[in-house]
């Protein structure tokens, strides 16, 4: 089973990347973001809640993510792998997805990392939210106390997978298909050559 953790700072195009690699290696694409907008859509309390943390910048509790990561795996059984896009994001989240995994008899392969400069990111976001409507991507200062929680909460993700040999950097300048081709170049590479 191929399990990808794509990570990344906020605009770094990992929903974008993460609907590409799904499709090429028949990966259910879990997406937190996704889960979390579809319930602020339907205006149920967790999307309330939600609305609420993603207008301040601010992640969401490890709680309610994990939970609503385990209903998505319990319902996609059979699949080739999974890949996550938006979670983990804290250490903590990382040892939950392991737990979960192993009851899968699972384990995460890889996590491939996008690298993107910060004004890069502001310049992607700023454009995202003009024609997506998103709150959380409209204004400059949201936008960098966003890049900052992911710099002190979730960067230190790098060193837990890098300390298992799963950490792989792709720079994610360039166009969606250049980036594309060096996740799956990479992917194949690591299939051919596993640990």
């Amino acid at each position: 089973m191929l399990n990808l953790v794509l990570f990344g700072p906020p605009g770094a195009g990992k929903g974008t990347q993460a609907i590409q690699l799904a499709q090429t290696f028949n990966l259910a694409h879990i997406s937190t973001g996704d889960l979390l907008r579809q319930e602020i859509a339907a205006d149920t309390e967790l999307g309330r809640i939600t609305a609420e943390l993603i207008d301040k910048g601010e992640l969401m509790p490890d709680d309610i993510v994990i939970s609503m990561i385990e209903a998505k795996l319990k319902k996609s059984i059979a699949t080739a792998g999974f890949i996550f896009d938006g979670f983990p994001r804290t250490v903590n989240q990382a040892h939950a997805l392991d737990k979960l995994l192993m009851k899968h008899h699972s384990k995460v392969s890889v996590m491939l990392c996008l690298v993107v400069e910060k004004e890069e990111l502001i310049n992607r976001l700023l454009k995202r939210g003009l024609t997506s409507g998103r709150c959380d991507d409209m204004e400059t200062k949201t936008i960098e106390h966003r890049i900052d929680i992911y710099n002190e909460k979730t960067a230190p993700l790098i060193n837990y997978y890098e300390s298992q040999g799963k950490y792989y950097p792709i720079h994610g300048r360039g166009t969606v298909e250049e980036i594309t081709e060096q996740l799956k170049d990479t992917i194949l590479k690591i299939r051919q050559h596993p640990g």
